[in-house]
Parts: structure tokens; C-alpha cells; sequence
């Protein structure tokens, strides 16, 4: 009679682990989502962005290129609250091979 019970908790147990990762997942979309088609092409982030170049002189911190692009080196717990020291200057090549 304990066969069933050990079953049941284990079927019950993975349904939980398998919610976890499928509502975890689910945020993760929503965040980035939120952070490519909201907070990039905010007036924020574009004042961010032109801090860090500008501080940059323009030049790709990697290979000494004109920069275009930002990177962020870590990111915030909360999108928009990432420190000007996490983000750094690059250019396109270096981006990408970056990511």
C-alpha cells in the first residue's frame, strides 16, 4: 500500500518542479521583452547610452574602434537601475562576438 503513496508524492513533485521552470520561463520572456521593445528605446536608456559613449570617447573598449553600441558587462536586478560602470563602449564586431 506505500507503493502508491511514494508515487503520488514523486507525480506531485515533478508537477511542481515542472510549474516552477514553466512560470520561471515565463517571466524571463516577459523581462526580456519588457527590456528590448520598452526600456531601449526609452529616453532613459538613450541618456544612459550616450553617457557611457561619451565618457568612452567613442571607442570600443575591446579593439580601439569607433563605437556604436553599449554593452552591459552585468545586469540589474531591476531593468533601468544598471550602474554606468557595467556598461562599456563597443563596436558592432566586438558586440557580437561578446554575445
Amino acid at each position: 500500500m506505500k507503493t502508491p503513496a511514494i508515487i503520488i508524492f514523486i507525480l506531485l513533485a515533478c508537477s511542481g518542479w515542472i510549474l516552477d521552470k514553466w512560470m520561471f520561463d515565463r517571466k524571463r520572456k516577459r523581462r526580456r521583452d519588457y527590456y528590448r521593445n520598452v526600456y531601449l528605446k526609452s529616453d532613459a536608456w538613450k541618456r544612459k547610452r550616450y553617457v557611457v559613449l561619451k565618457r568612452d570617447n567613442w571607442k570600443c573598449r575591446y579593439c580601439g574602434k569607433r563605437a556604436t553600441q553599449v554593452h552591459h558587462k552585468k545586469y540589474a536586478r531591476n531593468i533601468g537601475r544598471e550602474p554606468i560602470k557595467w556598461l562599456v563602449s563597443v563596436c558592432r564586431s566586438c558586440h557580437e562576438a561578446l554575445h
